[in-house]
């Protein structure tokens, strides 16, 4: 079943409800999601049952510690969920191991740093420029206050990453841990290469795939697992779940170590309601409806780059392996800041984003991201991909035709009602 056809939300304020200023917002929120083509790479569609399992009574105990080792009463029956999330977890990405507690896919980070890290040890990443993440060594984030980062990136012909390029400076950095994983790299990851130079260097391999894990669940991305000590990620995104963080690993050793990073290292209590979802999120991915769904997601990426490549933009790296892009729009005489609201004025949501070698602050950057997994939830293919590509081409081409604006704007419309998110 498609979970996008199945799945319900709270449109309308319960009657027994009181607070109407709140659940005005709600209904308003949940409007402009229907309303709108979600392009924004980092976010989904969950199913009705994810959204469901957040709003049980679970959200009321407390569960300090682990299933039989708790610090509370009472947890005999959140010790269930939280097995059943972590065996899930484990069996859907082929790891011994599974922390299901993590908040976030930061929090996860911070855990994963704490049990292979000293603090003030060399951490060699992915450059926040070139496509990293904030908690891959930002100088304001707690990666960058207490390890010492260094940065690889893509290089200017081709905007991705060479490997021997990564190997020549893990030799000369000789890290402690090497980071790999991206939030804005659209082209496939080599994990063996990079596990073959940690052990090169001596260094630990920590993978953070917060954006592909659900394209690793699905079979369309090669797995980190086999070659990294740790692999975090986010339960969003990608995987279709709740917003929520997960760490796995082989070694029992770094199990123990990450589960104490978490608890009591960086959190308190659980979210035993958001543990619940990401056990429902895990079922769904299990399922071999998933792996079609995957798939969808990467045809349709690819389909809608080339037909915006087709029409003049430029695709970051001449196209993508995965579920985003980043298109300069320089050549329009726009920034990315200029374009992400011209096409939010169509009803199009998406993310200025830098580009490698960008000459713009973050603020204006240069480029867009792109995603696909949204809207493949919501049930959409490459001809749709097709008529989207020119709908944001038009749009970009066209920056003060208020008639071309109109005209897709309606045509969007047109085309989220017949493809609604929650029937």
């Amino acid at each position: 079943m498609n979970p996008a056809a199945a799945a319900s939300h709270a449109a309308t304020r319960p009657a027994q409800y009181s607070d109407d200023a709140l659940w005005a917002a709600v209904r308003a929120e949940g409007n402009r999601q229907e309303a709108q083509l979600e392009l924004i790479a980092s976010e989904n569609h969950t199913s009705r049952e994810v959204i469901a399992a957040m709003g049980t009574v679970l959200t009321n105990k407390y569960a300090e510690g682990y299933p039989g080792k708790r610090y509370y009463g009472g947890c005999e029956h959140v010790d269930v969920v939280e097995d059943i999330a972590r065996d899930r977890a484990k069996q859907l990405f082929g790891a011994a191991h599974a922390n299901v507690q993590a908040h976030s896919g930061t929090q996860a980070n911070i855990a994963a740093l704490m049990a292979l890290l000293k603090p003030r040890d060399k951490v060699l990443a992915m450059s926040l420029d070139h496509g990293g993440h904030l908690s891959h060594g930002h100088p304001k984030n707690f990666s960058g206050v207490f390890y010492e980062f260094h940065s690889y990136g893509v290089e200017r012909g081709s905007e991705r990453l060479d490997m021997d390029k990564v190997r020549e400076q893990a030799l000369a950095v000789r890290p402690a841990l090497i980071m790999a994983g991206a939030s804005a790299y659209s082209r496939l990851i080599d994990f063996a290469a990079f596990g073959a130079i940690a052990k090169e260097v001596g260094a630990k391999l920590l993978v953070d795939q917060a954006h592909i894990a659900g394209l690793v669940a699905g079979g369309v991305h090669p797995s980190p697992v086999p070659h990294a000590d740790v692999v975090t990620m986010t339960t969003h995104k990608t995987l279709r779940g709740p917003r929520g963080g997960l760490v796995v690993c082989n070694d029992e050793n770094l199990a123990k170590a990450i589960n104490s990073a978490v608890f009591p290292g960086g959190q308190g209590g659980p979210f035993m309601h958001v543990i619940a979802a990401k056990a429902v999120a895990l079922r769904e991915a299990l399922d071999p409806s998933f792996a079609r769904y995957a798939k969808q997601v990467v045809a349709n990426a690819n389909v809608l780059a080339q037909t915006l490549a087709g029409r003049g933009l430029r695709i970051v790296s001449g196209g993508t392996d995965n579920h985003l892009m980043l298109v300069d729009v320089t050549p329009m005489k726009l920034t990315g800041k200029d374009a992400e609201n011209l096409l939010h004025a169509v009803d199009l949501t998406c993310n200025k984003n830098l580009i490698p070698y960008d000459q713009n602050p973050p603020v204006k950057a240069s480029g867009v991201r792109l995603g696909t997994a949204a809207i493949t939830s919501r049930g959409l293919g490459e001809d749709h991909m097709r008529l989207l590509g020119g709908w944001i081409a038009d749009v970009l081409a066209n920056p003060t035709d208020t008639s071309v604006a109109a005209r897709v704007r309606r045509e969007v419309a047109e085309l989220t009602r017949a493809f609604p998110i929650y029937a």
